[in-house]
């Protein structure tokens, strides 16, 4: 396996995946080479540092990027090219649009692409895919996320929130104002509630072709009045470095049986602990052959959720279901 990029997300994903007794050995590159030795060093045996030049020479047979979102298309197209299987961290829009373009390349290669391998997108489309299996039919699928997974993470999430939003509604692509449609969202404990926003995540690229006919699908991200005032500004705050503790939400709208139901689920963890472990869990369900098809598209399409969630529950990223029995009532 490789792994580049060894922020937050990929040192976690490096040493998830040289955990696993399947996982012969990992290698590590990243821009700043004495992140990727330090990585290394941690990691002890059966893990190697790679020059960042040299990446399309890994030899091996799926390659983790976990760089900074917007860069990670143009690494895709030259693996892809090298003959690799690639799986993405990354939550850029602009880049996941890019990365969902190399799909014909992917399969000219006979490759497989995983797009949005993290805490959202990732994650939480394995949770909407495992959560529609108890609907007849899935009408709608509303997203939302705290946290980020690092500093890289965190500048994604300030240049979302000052961009254009992108949602599914009825057949077309409707783009909202990020930092409009202000929303209290209820997120496990202990997080809480939070008012989400739109933004410019990738969310609805990923999930639309999962759930054909889906007739809404939507994102939000957490944030405060500061962090729309400042989107448009540099970041006055070095972010936190390894992101802090997150959460994220999913809604599934649909009809059980002639009813109409809502289904939530969730889950609580740290978006880089959880992002890395979704990327090694993935990237491991490549090696092994488990994706559905050659070519491009995210978890959710790519793979049977249930298997992937259940190695992710034995990793320690534990996931739930809302159950209206148990919720506070008001006095």
């Amino acid at each position: 396996m490789g792994v580049i990029g060894a922020g937050a997300v990929g040192a976690r994903c490096a040493r998830a995946l040289l955990s696993d007794d399947g996982v012969a050995g990992v290698a590590v590159a990243d821009a700043a080479p004495g992140r990727a030795a330090e990585v290394v060093a941690s990691l002890g045996e059966g893990a190697r540092v790679v020059a960042v030049p040299d990446t399309t020479a890994l030899d091996v047979d799926v390659v983790v990027l976990c760089g900074p979102s917007g860069t990670h298309a143009a690494g895709a197209a030259l693996h892809l090219g090298a003959g690799c299987s690639v799986v993405s961290t990354s939550d850029d829009l602009d880049d996941v649009r890019a990365l969902l373009d190399l799909d014909a390349t992917a399969v000219a290669n006979d490759a497989v692409l995983v797009v949005g391998a993290g805490f959202s997108p990732g994650l939480s489309d394995l949770l909407a895919a495992h959560g529609a299996a108890r609907l007849d039919t899935v009408g709608e699928i509303h997203v939302a996320r705290v946290g980020t997974g690092g500093p890289a993470c965190a500048a994604t999430h300030h240049r979302a929130l000052r961009s254009t939003s992108v949602d599914w509604r009825d057949g077309a692509w409707v783009g909202r104002p990020a930092g409009s449609g202000r929303e209290l969202v209820w997120f496990p404990d202990p997080i809480a509630a939070r008012d989400c926003y739109r933004a410019a995540l990738p969310d609805a690229l990923l999930l639309v072709p999962a759930f054909p006919g889906v007739g809404r699908v939507t994102a939000r991200l957490a944030a405060t009045r500061r962090d729309r005032l400042t989107s448009r500004l540099p970041m006055l705050r070095r972010p936190h470095p390894d992101g802090g503790p997150g959460a994220l939400r999913v809604e599934l709208r649909g009809v059980v049986d002639g009813t109409h139901d809502v289904l939530v689920l969730g889950a609580m963890d740290r978006p880089a602990v959880a992002a890395g472990a979704v990327a090694a869990v993935t990237a491991t369900a490549v090696a092994s052959g488990a994706a559905r098809r050659r070519g491009a598209g995210g978890v959710a399409t790519m793979f049977d959720p249930l298997p992937l969630l259940l190695e992710l529950a034995r990793s320690g990223v534990r996931c739930a279901v809302f159950d209206p029995a148990n919720a506070p009532h008001p006095p």
